[in-house]
Order: structure tokens, then C-alpha cells, then sequence
């Protein structure tokens, strides 16, 4: 972990996802470039409470916890309205939480379907309206989606999960052209495998022995190297940068 020179200085961050993975690094490494945090959910975390008083006496910032269900509407907005009124500015926002459905293609139920993509895409879309309405009032803010190489390559087993996120990169070319005129930039990341408990959990273990084989690295990505890469994203580092996808996979060929 690096200090980034403070590249996030006295900004405010919104990330989802936090509590574990590549969303719990993105708060210690957004926390280390200076960005205070408002920091999401689904449940309370009585590990995460502990790792954030630490990162809060460690780095002088401040981390505001939030926990809200991306599958309901209803609490986010709720969630909105309470940081809404708490927050004069909200410079940046990670889209980073989502889920993971695993089954092929003729034995994937509508139902999860349409749950996976409620979550993975319809609600973090409905969030991203929300919070554009504080970023255009300072005509300016960094949106960054974090989607999946799996969206590009289509991974057997996984039709709910790259379709959902490959709705991401599309919805970042849109947004990224809608709002790059208030100041707000919008781009996405495509992680490859990364050592987070959702990777291990959903990915055979001959699978990954033969993805990475085929890794100019020949290894899996650390959460926190995903984490360096949205930090400069999230930064005014990027000032020009919008309406990219960034691969960021270990050059898999």
C-alpha cells in the first residue's frame, strides 16, 4: 500500500462493497491517498469497524459507514437522503459491490437472472443517478464501475454474471458521454482473477490453475493492485480520462 502522495486529498468517496475484497482494500488505499470515505454495506461488520478506527487514526480521515441492500430500492434512496442532507460534496463513486451466479446457460432461472442484474446493474445504475445529482451541483466527480473480465470473455457457467456486467461497460460509454459536459468523468474496470473469497469460492480450482498458466504474469491480481488502479481513476491523476473500459488482468492471452 502506497500513499499516493495524497492523490485524494480532501475528497469524498462513496464505495460499495466494502466490507471484504477488493472493496475493503479500496478504503485502506483510498484512505491512504487522504480521502475520507462514506463507506457501504449490506451488514455490520464488527472486523471492519476495528479496520476502519484504524485507518481512521492512521491517516487523519474519516470513514462514515452506510448499510443499505442493493436489491432494494427502497434503502437506497433512503440511504441517499441521509448522506444527501449529512454531505455537501460527494467527489467520487465506486460501483464496486455485486453478486455471483453460477450455472450454464439452460439452467439458469429467470428469477436469478433477474436478480443478479437488479443487483449488478438496474440498482447501481439507480444509485449512480442519485449521487450524480450532488456531483453536478460542484460540476465535477469521478464514477468508476467495476465490472469483470468476464464480461469480454464470456466464461462458461457464468451467462447471469458477464451479462450484468458487461451491461456496465456499455452504461459507462453512455453515462461517460452524458455527463462529461457537467464536469463528471465516468469510466470502468475490468478486474481479471483476483484473490478475493468470491474468486475462490466460485472458480474450480483446475480452472484457475489453467487461467493462470495462460497470464503473461502467470499469477492471480492481489485486491489491493485492482484498488491501485481505481484510486488513480478516482484521482484528478485522470482529469482526462473518460469513457474507458481499463483490462486489468495480468495480460491474459
Amino acid at each position: 500500500m502506497n500513499n499516493y502522495n495524497k492523490i485524494l486529498d480532501n475528497k469524498t468517496s462513496l464505495i460499495t462493497g466494502c466490507n471484504r475484497g477488493i472493496g475493503k482494500s479500496l478504503v485502506k488505499n483510498f484512505a491512504a491517498a487522504g480521502s475520507n470515505i462514506i463507506a457501504c454495506m449490506r451488514k455490520e461488520n464488527e472486523e471492519f469497524l476495528n479496520f476502519k478506527k484504524d485507518l481512521e487514526n492512521k491517516f487523519k480521515i474519516k470513514i462514515d459507514t452506510h448499510y443499505f441492500d442493493l436489491v432494494d430500492e427502497i434503502q437506497i434512496k433512503n440511504f441517499y437522503d441521509n448522506v444527501n442532507s449529512k454531505y455537501e460534496k460527494i467527489d467520487v463513486l465506486v460501483n464496486n459491490a455485486g453478486t455471483i451466479q453460477n450455472s450454464l446457460f439452460q439452467m439458469t432461472p429467470l428469477k436469478k437472472l433477474k436478480e443478479t442484474f437488479k443487483i449488478n446493474f438496474f440498482n447501481q445504475i439507480y444509485l449512480s443517478q442519485l449521487i450524480v445529482k450532488k456531483m453536478q451541483k460542484n460540476k465535477k466527480g469521478s464514477i468508476i464501475n467495476v465490472s469483470s473480465t468476464s464480461a469480454i470473455q464470456g466464461n462458461v457457467g457464468r451467462l447471469a454474471y458477464a451479462s450484468s456486467k458487461s451491461s456496465l461497460i456499455t452504461a459507462t460509454k453512455v453515462m461517460s458521454r452524458e455527463l462529461g459536459q457537467l464536469g463528471i468523468r465516468v469510466n470502468s474496470i475490468c478486474p481479471g482473477l483476483t484473490n478475493t473469497d468470491m474468486m475462490v469460492n466460485n472458480t474450480d480450482k483446475k480452472i484457475l490453475s489453467e487461467i493462470t498458466e495462460r497470464l503473461n504474469l502467470k499469477r492471480i491480481a492481489e485486491p489491493d493492485e485492482i484498488a491501485n488502479v481505481i484510486a488513480f481513476l478516482a484521482s484528478d491523476l485522470s482529469s482526462y480520462l473518460t469513457g474507458e473500459n481499463i483490462i486489468v488482468d495480468g495480460g491474459l492471452t
